[in-house]
């Protein structure tokens, strides 16, 4: 995946929101995910077709993270929900 590629959330999954937290559960494949802190705000951005540079630019906007921080926090979020199936 490089900065450029178009990344949108893959299928309807079931989200709970538990007092900031999101949990999503695939009931078709059995595997679930807890997001918590920046990744609700990756999870939000990815509802929409966009890209890992536009993601890390809003992030950066929002918290004080270097660009190296940002960046790396956002691919490995990122390849877990690819290794999940959960985006394109």
């Amino acid at each position: 995946m490089d900065k450029d590629t178009k990344i949108i959330m893959k299928k309807k999954l079931n989200i709970t929101d538990l007092s900031g937290e999101k949990v999503m559960v695939d009931f078709e494949t059995g595997k679930y995910f807890l997001i918590k802190g920046a990744g609700n705000d990756i999870w939000d951005m990815i509802q929409v077709e966009t890209t890992p540079e536009e993601i890390i630019e809003k992030l950066m906007q929002e918290y004080e993270v270097t660009r190296e921080e940002c960046e790396r926090s956002v691919y490995e979020f990122l390849e877990q929900l690819q290794k999940l199936n959960f985006i394109d």
